[in-house]
Formats: C-alpha cells, structure tokens, sequence
C-alpha cells in the first residue's frame, strides 16, 4: 500500500479503548473505474461518479468495492473482540499475551448500561437498568482487580505468561490490526451499526462509519441509502401488501402523478424512477415487458 501518515485519524471510546483508521487503499473513484474495467482517467464528472456508485449498491454489483481497502487499529474489551473476530472476511493480528504482560485496562460499563435481560431475545438487553446496578458496577471492577492481582502474582512466582493469563476476565483490553475490503465492510457496518447488535460493539462500528465516510463518502452515502436506511419484505411481507394494494387499482397513478410532481425534491434519479414504477407493477401483478427492472415500462 502507498505510504501514509502512521495514523490517518483516531478516536478514543469507553474508558481505554480506541479506533484508529492507519491505512486506506483506493477511494470512490477507484470502484467505479473497477466498475468499468477502466485504468485511466475514469469517469471525469463527480454526478456520473456518483450515478454510478448508486446503481452498484442499489443492484448489488459488489465485486468493485473489493477494490477499496480501510487498516483500523482496535483497542476493545475481549467480548467485543471475541464478536469482531466472527467475521471472518478480513485480516487480523492481535496482541499476544504470552509475549508481553496484561495492563490494568479493563471495560466497566457505567451503572446505567448494567441493564435486564429481553425475555423475548435471548441475546439482547433492555434498557431497564438494574435496581442495584451501582453495586454490580463495583462488583465487576472489584473482580477485575482481583484477577489481575492473582495474575501479576503468577508471573512473580516465575509462572509463564502463557498460564497466568488464562484466568484473566473477558472485560480486559486487548488491541489488534483489522483490514477488510469496502464490500464486506459495508456488510460489517450493516450487522454491527444495526439496533440490535451488542451495544459496546456498535459504538465502535458508528465510529468506523464516520472514518469511512471520509475516504469513501459517495460509498457511505450509497450503502445509507439502500442497505442501512432501507427496508426488505419477505415474500409473505409481499403477498399481503400485494393483496392491499390491488384493491387500490389507482395506486400506480398515484406513485406516478407524484413522482412527476416532484420531480425537484424528490431524491430518486430517473433510472430510479423507472425501477420504482417497475417495483409497484411487480406488486399488482402485471407482468413487464423485461425480465429484470429498470427498463421498459415507460
């Protein structure tokens, strides 16, 4: 990779963690000439730059985003990392404790975090704080620091490093390398900025989204739209709202009428236009003239 500042920018996060973005290759420019197996000067305007880049993301034609590639440094409790390393599309180094020594760094959430269990996802919590959640508050650093004592007491006692740490709990810091492609990035922000996802782990990834929009804003404008801000049916989702809307023969009128009206304000390019009306046909039934959207149907 073409050589740059040691760290491009940095935030700090919880009480000793942090996300530094040290590396990027490629930029917006560099997918959509990917897209068009071009090795020049590409495409010379930012609008049909940006046209461009839409239409990949809104058809899933993923391939060029593997063309733009983001380095972090992550400083996370242990759980986060643990979660981080599920994906397993990207490349990792992490510290190694059986060659250097545990810091006194561990994640104690502050009390109001400390919440209730869902009942209805075993997975998630509510945000109901616990009624004593000031006293677990203690409770967990006062574990952590005894683990820790215990920990530095093995390694004065000449145990190795490699058995000492294995008692060490899971709120302690560790810090690794990630490098990941723009295509499994973005899926990585999809899984990891969602509601539902661990909230110490999300705090992390609105960070990355933020560092990655610097770099690649007509990506991260892009994926907003179609992926994180938008909504997919299942096809029973689709056979109710089939059954709904022809009852109402006029809808299609309508979306038409409205779309042309505002035209001005309205956030959808033509091709965009076209394809919703495909989409709105595909839902009363009628069958288009093309097997696939956008074309035809005028």
């Amino acid at each position: 990779m073409e050589e740059k500042s040691e760290v491009l920018m940095r935030e700090l996060i919880f009480n000793h963690g942090f996300v530094e973005l040290v590396d990027v290759l490629g930029s917006d420019q560099s997918i959509v000439n990917a897209a068009r197996t071009s090795y020049d000067k590409g495409t010379k305007k930012v609008s049909s730059t940006r046209q461009l880049m839409r239409y990949l993301l809104r058809h899933n034609h993923s391939g060029p985003f593997e063309f733009g590639v983001c380095v972090f440094r992550i400083r996370c409790p242990l759980f986060v990392a643990r979660q981080w390393f599920r994906h397993r599309t990207a490349s990792y180094n992490e510290i190694s404790l059986r060659y250097s020594e545990a810091q006194e760094e561990f994640y104690i959430p502050h009390h109001e975090w400390i919440t209730t269990q869902d009942r209805r996802n075993r997975q998630a919590r509510t945000q109901n704080e616990i009624d004593n959640a000031q006293r677990i508050q203690k409770m967990l650093q006062d574990d952590a620091n005894l683990l820790l004592e215990h920990y530095n007491y093995y390694l004065d006692t000449g145990v190795a490093r490699e058995i000492a740490r294995i008692n060490l709990p899971l709120s302690l810091y560790t810090t690794f390398a990630f490098k990941m492609d723009i295509r499994n990035l973005l899926h990585f922000l999809t899984l990891r900025t969602d509601p539902h996802a661990q909230f110490e782990i999300r705090q992390y990834a609105l960070i990355m989204e933020k560092m990655v929009e610097k770099y690649f804003p007509l990506v991260i404008e892009a994926w907003r739209d179609y992926q994180k801000n938008a909504l997919n049916f299942s096809k029973p989702e689709l056979i109710i709202l089939k059954e709904i809307l022809q009852e109402n023969l006029d809808i299609k009128k309508k979306v038409h009428d409205y779309i042309e009206k505002n035209q001005n304000s309205i956030r959808l390019a033509k091709l965009e236009q076209v394809e919703f009306m495909d989409k709105i046909r595909l839902l009363l039934d009628e069958e288009l003239d093309l097997n696939y959207l956008g074309k035809g149907n005028q």
